[in-house]
């Protein structure tokens, strides 16, 4: 177990209850749908795999009085290391006292400190995941953005469904989710082989189709990443950045509840002994600057386990 050192540091249980109702308004964060959390007891080291090399076929035929044939586990470790993040805001007792009677100011700014935790932590996955240096190759990547999913007649049906085969016949295992962005999941809203779909409904509605788009490229998961972030400089006029986009999305199969390293595209490795989470918020006072600071901190990699698990789609 890692040393604690002595800290002024005080934990404030109210607000990380208040952090785990709180989702940045207008806002879908995805990260952790994407890389569901795996929590580890050591903050670098290696996790087993178990890889698609399984799959080989076996001779089980048997004969009286011989011995049976016998088979190896094929796994694969895979070093990883959780990055110390994270970020702190400071609330000013003149600050506290002047916005009384408007909000509470601590609870406010350590929102703002989430959400600013949170952003990275979407920028990071992205990153990870619309990848062409680890999508790359026939198998794991396809450029289908001669037939754009802008163009309201281009096939995305058979786009999905071609790349669904690459990862069932690259992994052995069905993908579950279809990954993108805000700005290509509206331009989906109006393809018409995707409206086509709903023949006698006297109007298709956003709603209809946002419910049964899964289903209509037969996955059980569909992701949509709608964040944006200020790309100005400090002082500069505000410029909107997607962090999605509408270039890039992907077929993956993704791990589900409580299972191990196996059988999907990655996990986010959280160092436990350390690390609980951007919920968990601590405070100390700073006299110098007659203020209270409230810190945000978390250990953890985004880590891809199998490309192969997923195919990337370029599509416009």
């Amino acid at each position: 177990m890692p040393v604690q050192q002595a800290t002024y540091a005080v934990p404030r249980s109210d607000l990380g209850e208040a952090f785990r109702e709180f989702a940045p308004e207008g806002q879908n964060f995805i990260a952790e749908q994407i890389f569901p959390v795996r929590g580890v007891i050591k903050k670098a080291a290696t996790l087993s795999v178990i890889r698609r090399e399984n799959l080989k076929r076996h001779d089980t035929k048997h004969s009286n009085g011989g011995a049976f044939n016998r088979i190896d586990l094929t796994t694969e470790d895979l070093s990883y290391k959780c990055e110390d993040t994270g970020l702190e805001v400071p609330v000013t007792d003149d600050d506290r006292e002047n916005y009384s009677s408007d909000f509470e100011c601590e609870l406010e700014s350590t929102q703002v400190l989430k959400q600013a935790m949170l952003m990275e932590r979407e920028v990071r996955v992205k990153d990870v995941v619309l990848n062409t240096s680890t999508f790359n190759g026939a198998t794991l990547y396809t450029d289908v953005s001669s037939a754009p999913w802008a163009t309201a007649t281009s096939d995305v049906i058979a786009h999905v469904v071609a790349a669904k085969e690459k990862v069932r016949i690259g992994t052995g295992m069905t993908p579950n989710a279809l990954i993108l962005g805000q700005a290509a999941m509206c331009t989906l809203l109006y393809n018409t082989k995707i409206t086509g779909r709903f023949p006698g409904a006297a109007i298709v509605t956003e709603e209809m189709i946002r419910q049964q788009l899964a289903a209509i490229f037969g996955l059980t998961k569909l992701i949509v990443g709608g964040v944006v972030y200020d790309g100005a400089k400090e002082g500069q006029t505000f410029s909107g950045s997607d962090v999605w986009g509408s270039t890039y999305a992907m077929v993956a199969k993704i791990q589900e509840g409580s299972t191990k390293v196996n059988g999907g595209l990655g996990r986010s490795i959280v160092w436990t002994p350390m690390d609980q989470g951007v919920d968990s918020i601590v405070e100390y006072r700073e006299e110098q600057t007659e203020s209270y600071i409230y810190r945000s901190r978390e250990y953890r990699q985004e880590k891809i386990f199998e490309p192969s698990f997923g195919h990337l789609l370029k599509i416009n």
